[in-house]
């Protein structure tokens, strides 16, 4: 039984979108799905499912940070039988190629936290996203001529842009990696994925660069959102 969500489980699809602010969720709800309804308050933790054109789909937020994911993610797997999970979120650009609002999936997500040793007594710090999924998400992106960048991403547990010494930060990382982001959930969304043997995928938007000073209208902002949340919610037609 979940102790964080007070969704019956009829009440959570099979499909769902994972953004980390709920008012991210209730935006979606509000702004793409048909006949959407409330199905989780607690803790503000809000959830939504509706249907897309038709197709079932739950939004649900995770909060922030790998904890707050894993406890998520974890509950919808046991508890609600969910079958796959793409989170869509923000992330900061490591690459000098990449610009403001640039849509990223990501491949693998790094972490130099313990996460699968707290939770397994594992030393692995690096999770993979579900090829399948990734593969529905770039043929999505393809099929309605939204860009997409993939990439291995930096799941970290420190806000990067507060650290004293970002570029020290940046030189710890696997040179073999390629880290081209950074955000602060995937590790865990796809950790517990492959514990359950289910799918997860992570969609990014560019919200700022530690190379580029770009500045932006919340116009521009928001279509940029659009554009990954798009993406996700086309990915359901997608699939095989």
């Amino acid at each position: 039984m979940s102790i964080h969500c007070n969704a019956k489980k009829e009440d959570i699809e099979k499909t769902v979108l994972m953004p980390g602010d709920p008012l991210r969720a209730k935006y979606i709800a509000e702004n793409f799905l048909e006949n959407a309804r409330l199905v989780n308050t607690v803790r503000n933790m809000l959830a939504y499912t509706g249907t897309y054109k038709g197709k079932p789909v739950t939004v649900f937020s995770s909060g922030m940070g790998m904890p707050s994911m894993g406890i998520y993610s974890y509950e919808l797997f046991k508890f609600y039988d969910v079958e796959k999970i793409i989170r869509i979120g923000s992330c900061g650009a490591y690459n000098e190629d990449l610009n403001l609002f640039d849509t990223i999936l990501v491949d693998k997500s790094y972490t130099e936290g313990n996460f699968a040793y707290e939770w397994s007594e594992k030393e692995e710090h690096i999770a993979e996203a579900d090829e399948k999924l990734n593969q529905t998400l770039e043929d999505t992106a393809k099929r309605i001529a939204i860009p997409l960048i993939k990439g291995n991403t930096l799941c970290n547990d420190c806000f990067d842009g507060y650290l004293d010494d970002i570029d020290s930060f940046i030189a710890r990382f696997p040179k073999d990696l390629n880290i081209i982001a950074c955000e602060m959930e995937a590790f865990a969304l796809f950790y517990m994925a492959k514990y359950f043997g289910r799918q997860a995928s992570c969609l990014l938007t560019v919200v700022d660069s530690h190379y580029k000073n770009q500045e932006s209208t919340s116009e521009e902002r928001e279509r940029s959102l659009n554009n990954m949340i798009t993406i996700a919610l086309e990915s359901i037609f997608n699939e095989n």
